[in-house]
């Protein structure tokens, strides 16, 4: 026990420490992209069954918009086969840049959380789980609310069967973003931007207060378990 404990092994146990901060601080760049690519990869891939999830989801619905064209699926399978034949394979990535873009909602979401908690930590010296429910379902609806647009844009884009800008037919392309938002404000409005806000907010807002709160109470037991000092104080 002594010699684990002697000075020659906290000589090497600071070292250590040392030259790996010197490392997370060089290579930290890289880690952060690796986690954005992440994001893109995850979008790329999962895109295609959120384009035959959308369809399914609103075939039969009756559209008061004359742009839209039902849609008549027989099922997943069936769903990928007529994309793919009547509006090519890259029909399936429909949306892909509005979904890029949002995933900057979850950075949104624990901007304002780390905000809002730093806040009220500097009121109390420990935050209740009801504190950690609110501020948690406040700054997901932020979230929500600012990327919303996008999201509306993003589920017309998906669902394919609208008529887009006649100069630019690329589905997804930034021209046809900005021209999909300019043809819902002037038909509905701001606030056709924010149409189905409500139960939006009313799901996501609910799912990330349970999630910090879950969150939160799991690095508490485990800052008490390795004898540290919780995250919620100061």
């Amino acid at each position: 026990m002594a010699s684990v404990l002697s000075y020659e092994s906290l000589v090497h146990a600071v070292a250590g420490a040392v030259g790996s901060m010197t490392a997370m601080t060089v290579f930290f760049p890289l880690d952060t992209a690796r986690l954005r690519l992440q994001g893109v990869v995850n979008v790329l891939l999962t895109t295609p069954l959120w384009v035959v999830n959308t369809r399914l989801k609103l075939q039969g619905a009756k559209f008061r918009n004359e742009d839209i064209v039902p849609t008549n699926y027989n099922g997943i399978i069936d769903a990928f086969h007529q994309i793919i034949r009547d509006e090519g394979i890259l029909a399936l990535w429909n949306g892909t840049f509005p979904s890029l873009l949002l995933v900057f909602n979850p950075a949104i979401q624990f901007m304002f959380y780390e905000g809002l908690k730093r806040q009220l930590l500097k009121k109390r010296m420990k935050l209740s789980s009801v504190d950690v429910f609110i501020i948690g379902a406040i700054a997901k609806a932020i979230a929500t609310t600012v990327t919303y647009p996008l999201q509306t844009v993003q589920s017309i884009l998906r669902f394919g069967h609208h008529r887009l800008n006649p100069e630019n037919r690329t589905l997804g392309s930034l021209r046809n973003i900005l021209y999909l938002l300019h043809q819902r404000v002037r038909r509905f409005g701001i606030m056709g931007l924010y149409k189905g806000l409500e139960a939006k907010l009313l799901q996501t807002a609910l799912t990330a207060a349970l999630m910090f709160l879950v969150y939160e109470k799991l690095t508490a037991a485990t800052f008490t378990v390795m004898g540290l000092k919780s995250a919620h104080k100061r």
